[in-house]
Protein backbone atom coordinates (compact mmCIF):
# COMPACT_ATOMS: atom_id res chain seq x y z
CA UNK A 1 0.00 0.00 0.00
CA UNK A 2 1.37 3.66 -0.88
CA UNK A 3 1.19 6.14 2.11
CA UNK A 4 0.89 9.39 0.52
CA UNK A 5 1.43 12.72 2.07
CA UNK A 6 -0.85 15.70 2.66
CA UNK A 7 0.99 18.26 -0.07
CA UNK A 8 1.33 22.38 0.30
CA UNK A 9 -1.82 23.94 -1.36
CA UNK A 10 -2.62 27.94 -2.13
CA UNK A 11 -4.64 27.88 1.07
CA UNK A 12 -2.77 25.85 3.83
CA UNK A 13 -1.90 26.19 7.41
CA UNK A 14 1.77 25.28 8.12
CA UNK A 15 3.76 24.51 10.61
CA UNK A 16 7.28 24.73 9.95
CA UNK A 17 11.17 25.54 10.76
CA UNK A 18 12.79 27.87 8.30
CA UNK A 19 15.40 30.29 7.69
CA UNK A 20 15.52 33.25 5.41
CA UNK A 21 19.03 34.86 4.60
CA UNK A 22 20.42 37.18 2.12
CA UNK A 23 24.25 38.42 1.75
CA UNK A 24 24.29 40.05 5.08
CA UNK A 25 23.13 36.82 6.72
CA UNK A 26 19.86 35.78 8.02
CA UNK A 27 17.12 37.82 9.03
CA UNK A 28 14.48 34.80 10.48
CA UNK A 29 15.21 31.54 11.66
CA UNK A 30 13.53 29.35 13.29
CA UNK A 31 15.60 26.13 13.49
CA UNK A 32 16.92 26.35 16.82
CA UNK A 33 13.40 26.82 18.45
CA UNK A 34 10.13 26.92 18.02
CA UNK A 35 8.50 26.27 14.81
CA UNK A 36 6.54 28.96 13.38
CA UNK A 37 2.85 28.05 12.08
CA UNK A 38 1.39 30.58 9.22
CA UNK A 39 -1.17 30.77 6.66
CA UNK A 40 -0.21 30.64 2.92
CA UNK A 41 -1.87 33.76 1.17
CA UNK A 42 -2.08 35.71 4.87
CA UNK A 43 1.10 38.19 3.87
CA UNK A 44 3.28 36.41 6.37
CA UNK A 45 6.01 35.36 3.34
CA UNK A 46 6.38 37.22 0.17
CA UNK A 47 3.98 35.21 -2.71
CA UNK A 48 7.73 34.05 -4.17
CA UNK A 49 8.45 32.55 -0.89
CA UNK A 50 4.93 30.91 -0.62
CA UNK A 51 5.06 29.93 -4.39
CA UNK A 52 8.80 27.58 -2.96
CA UNK A 53 6.59 25.87 -0.83
CA UNK A 54 3.31 24.83 -3.63
CA UNK A 55 3.29 21.33 -4.29
CA UNK A 56 5.74 20.34 -0.73
CA UNK A 57 4.58 17.03 0.98
CA UNK A 58 4.54 17.05 4.69
CA UNK A 59 7.68 16.30 6.45
CA UNK A 60 9.75 17.36 3.70
CA UNK A 61 13.09 19.86 3.79
CA UNK A 62 14.54 21.87 0.88
CA UNK A 63 16.51 24.75 0.29
CA UNK A 64 15.40 27.39 -2.71
CA UNK A 65 17.64 29.80 -3.85
CA UNK A 66 16.01 32.97 -5.22
CA UNK A 67 17.72 35.85 -7.30
CA UNK A 68 18.07 39.20 -6.02
CA UNK A 69 15.16 40.66 -6.55
CA UNK A 70 12.63 37.94 -6.30
CA UNK A 71 11.98 37.09 -2.98
CA UNK A 72 11.28 40.78 -1.34
CA UNK A 73 11.45 43.08 -4.88
CA UNK A 74 14.55 45.91 -5.96
CA UNK A 75 15.48 48.10 -3.20
CA UNK A 76 13.93 51.17 -4.19
CA UNK A 77 15.06 54.90 -3.17
CA UNK A 78 11.46 56.23 -2.93
CA UNK A 79 10.86 54.11 0.21
CA UNK A 80 13.45 55.88 2.05
CA UNK A 81 11.81 58.76 3.93
CA UNK A 82 12.20 61.42 7.05
CA UNK A 83 10.36 61.29 9.47
CA UNK A 84 9.08 64.64 11.88
CA UNK A 85 10.21 63.62 15.12
CA UNK A 86 6.72 65.56 15.96
CA UNK A 87 4.79 62.36 13.97
CA UNK A 88 7.25 59.71 16.16
CA UNK A 89 6.01 61.11 19.13
CA UNK A 90 2.21 60.90 18.13
CA UNK A 91 2.71 57.28 16.99
CA UNK A 92 4.98 55.79 19.87
CA UNK A 93 6.47 57.01 22.96
CA UNK A 94 6.91 61.04 22.94
CA UNK A 95 10.95 61.94 22.92
CA UNK A 96 12.50 58.36 22.26
CA UNK A 97 16.01 58.24 20.65
CA UNK A 98 16.62 57.00 17.79
CA UNK A 99 19.98 55.15 16.73
CA UNK A 100 21.05 54.06 12.85
CA UNK A 101 20.04 50.38 12.76
CA UNK A 102 16.99 50.43 15.06
CA UNK A 103 13.51 49.03 13.39
CA UNK A 104 10.50 50.97 14.51
CA UNK A 105 6.99 49.61 13.86
CA UNK A 106 4.69 51.73 12.45
CA UNK A 107 0.52 51.26 12.58
CA UNK A 108 -0.48 51.13 9.04
CA UNK A 109 -3.23 53.91 7.86
CA UNK A 110 -6.10 51.44 8.62
CA UNK A 111 -4.74 50.35 12.51
CA UNK A 112 -5.37 46.78 11.74
CA UNK A 113 -1.50 45.76 11.10
CA UNK A 114 1.91 47.39 10.85
CA UNK A 115 4.64 47.65 8.86
CA UNK A 116 8.65 48.48 9.63
CA UNK A 117 11.48 50.86 8.73
CA UNK A 118 14.87 50.23 9.37
CA UNK A 119 16.37 54.01 11.35
CA UNK A 120 19.42 55.03 8.48
CA UNK A 121 19.93 59.02 9.66
CA UNK A 122 18.85 61.40 12.93
CA UNK A 123 18.49 64.43 11.91
CA UNK A 124 20.70 66.29 9.51
CA UNK A 125 21.28 70.20 8.29
CA UNK A 126 18.33 69.72 5.96
CA UNK A 127 16.24 67.71 8.29
CA UNK A 128 16.36 69.06 11.39
CA UNK A 129 14.22 66.69 13.62
CA UNK A 130 13.52 64.26 11.69
CA UNK A 131 14.38 60.66 11.20
CA UNK A 132 15.82 59.03 8.05
CA UNK A 133 14.10 55.57 7.50
CA UNK A 134 14.41 52.51 5.26
CA UNK A 135 11.31 51.16 4.45
CA UNK A 136 12.51 48.54 2.06
CA UNK A 137 12.27 45.27 3.06
CA UNK A 138 16.05 43.76 4.72
CA UNK A 139 16.27 41.17 2.04
CA UNK A 140 14.66 43.89 -0.86
CA UNK A 141 17.70 43.59 -3.68
CA UNK A 142 19.05 40.80 -2.50
CA UNK A 143 19.61 36.89 -3.70
CA UNK A 144 17.87 34.99 -0.55
CA UNK A 145 18.19 31.67 0.46
CA UNK A 146 15.16 29.91 2.02
CA UNK A 147 15.70 26.95 4.07
CA UNK A 148 12.36 25.14 5.04
CA UNK A 149 11.35 21.93 6.94
CA UNK A 150 7.63 21.59 6.50
CA UNK A 151 6.63 19.75 9.64
CA UNK A 152 2.91 19.75 9.28
CA UNK A 153 -0.01 20.65 6.86
CA UNK A 154 -3.47 21.32 7.94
Amino acid sequence: MLTTFPTVQADSFLTLHYRLGGTSGDIINTFGGKPATLSLGGGQLSAAVEQCLQGMEEGSRAVFALAPGVAFGERQSGMQQWVARKLLDQLGEGGQTYQAGDVVQFPTPDGQGSYAGAVLRVDSQQHPGAVLFDFNHPLAGQAVTFEVHLIGIL
